[in-house]
């Protein structure tokens, strides 16, 4: 493991640039895209091991079968993660790890990895928090019909309590889901992401099944957890603009936030679906048999906290004549095929802007907007942006260094961005960093690079990059450094 520089000293930054007192610095990570031991101590497949062998899924035919050893390596890691002084590390649940078949009694040897992981954490100083969910649906559930199926909501109600019980006298804050947005619409409508369905409707009914899961869990969690303990979920609210002031492009926007916000928002958040989602969807699936008696009441128990995602805001335009609607990916316009909602939507990237490894424009005002958006639509709502960063084409020089100005430069956009929506009213209570090390990028494979770690998949090497200092600096100040020190 490569120790941190230490020729980066923390320096007094003027109280008009430091975050507010109790403000949380994390980075976070998923557990298919760092662990590995894909078929170790009794972990089973999920659908994302059975997407990625399968050929011409995943790019160069890449998978998470070893991923960056975080199974054998947390010990380092999160030695790692004490150097760079994060106060929080945001991890997902293998689900197939401790319910191998998603039923039944956990497997000790799966939740042990999970304990000692958690110990490691608090003996750091580093507090736990930890995502139930974050894709991989045991392979053994979807094969039964996966998310689409209103039984899976009482197989995943099983597995949170499982967790509660085995980490919920040691782990504070339980996220139910990470962006389930992208489990429905990319896992079974575009069928980009696993198990690769493309099935409008099926995406539609998995939204509800997922909403409904985390109502479930939620209610779980609060009756096992001790009284101080926090729950939430994350989800990738899409930033959504139409492209041009036209009445046509404007009703673009309203679609997508329909189908890419209020999904969720509305059903967590106000116990409703919004009436033009239940009309613009309506040709798909019967809502009123969907939705049955005390859905919407367990959905929208309360959450202690929203973890907001955030990368690129989505533009949109209503097509001109001859010209086809386009999917997006999760966070970015591309050719992917179309989901729910999006079959008549152009989606466009701005001009003019710098743009990632991913292709995705690189906008802080963006998040600013999103963050002050959410307030308003929810005041009183504490948030806390759990996922944050870039893919850039990162490379280890001949002193064995590697310099990533330009996701530094992201980051202090993105991180003053977020200094301005809370000196603006908004509630943001932390901010993790995506992502803690290099990992498996999902349909990307190991192509794309996100971690202010640079991983050497061949020897396992782990070395922090030029933005790992810089995020370790800022966590040390509590603060962005002043202009020009970046």
């Amino acid at each position: 493991m490569t120790a941190v520089r230490p020729d980066i000293a923390p320096k007094q930054a003027p109280e008009a640039t430091r975050f507010p007192t109790g403000f949380v610095w994390g980075a976070a990570t998923a557990a298919y895209q760092v662990e590995g031991a894909a078929a170790e101590d009794g972990r089973t497949p999920s659908i994302w091991d059975t997407f990625s062998h399968t050929p011409g899924k995943v790019h160069n035919g890449d998978t998470g079968d070893i991923a960056a050893d975080h199974y054998h390596r947390f010990r380092d890691d999160v030695a790692l993660m004490k150097q760079l002084g994060l106060k929080a590390y945001r991890f997902s649940i293998s689900w197939s790890r401790v319910q191998p078949t998603g039923r039944g009694p956990a497997v000790e040897r799966g939740l042990d990895f999970y304990r000692k992981l958690v110990d490691e954490l608090l003996e750091a100083g580093i507090a736990p928090v930890a995502t139930l969910y974050h894709w991989d649906l045991p392979q053994e559930l979807e094969d039964a019909g996966g998310w689409p199926q209103r039984v899976t909501t009482d197989r995943f109600t099983d597995y949170a309590a499982i967790m509660a019980g085995a980490l919920g006298d040691r782990v504070a804050t339980w996220t139910t889901f990470n962006e389930p947005w992208c489990s429905a619409f990319l896992g079974y409508g575009s069928g980009v992401h696993a198990p690769g369905r493309t099935e409008p409707a099926s995406a539609l009914r998995a939204a509800h099944h997922l909403n409904l899961a985390h109502g479930r869990a939620i209610e779980v969690l609060r009756d096992q957890l001790p009284a101080g303990a926090q729950t939430s979920v994350t989800l990738n609210l899409h930033q959504v603009r139409p492209l041009t002031a036209s009445a046509a492009d404007a009703d673009a926007a309203r679609r997508i936030d329909a189908v890419g916000n209020r999904i969720f928002t509305g059903p967590m958040l106000r116990g409703e679906y919004p009436e033009d989602l239940l009309a613009d969807t309506a040709h798909l699936v019967d809502w009123s048999k969907l939705v049955q008696d005390g859905d919407l009441a367990a959905i929208s128990r309360p959450v202690d906290v929203l973890g907001v995602n955030y990368y690129t805001p989505t533009l949109v335009s209503m097509p001109e004549k001859g010209e086809s609607g386009s999917g997006n990916d999760v966070h970015g316009a591309s050719d992917f095929a179309p989901w729910p909602g999006s079959e008549h939507v152009a989606f466009h990237l701005a001009e003019g802007k710098a743009r990632t490894a991913m292709n995705w424009s690189i906008d802080p005002d963006g998040l600013y907007n999103l963050l002050m958006d959410v307030t308003r639509d929810h005041p009183g709502l504490p948030l806390m942006v759990t996922e944050n960063g870039a893919a850039f084409d990162d490379y280890v020089s001949p002193e064995g260094r590697v310099e990533d100005p330009e996701r530094i430069a992201y980051l202090h956009g993105h991180l003053d961005a977020v200094q301005r929506a809370v000196a603006d009213g908004a509630d943001v209570r932390g901010y993790f960093l995506w992502s803690l090390m290099d990992n498996f990028e999902w349909a990307y494979g190991y192509s794309k690079r996100f971690g202010t770690v640079y991983v050497d998949y061949a020897s396992q090497r782990r070395i922090p990059k030029a933005s790992a200092h810089w995020y370790s600096d800022v966590i040390r100040r509590h603060a962005l450094p002043p202009a020009g020190l970046s």
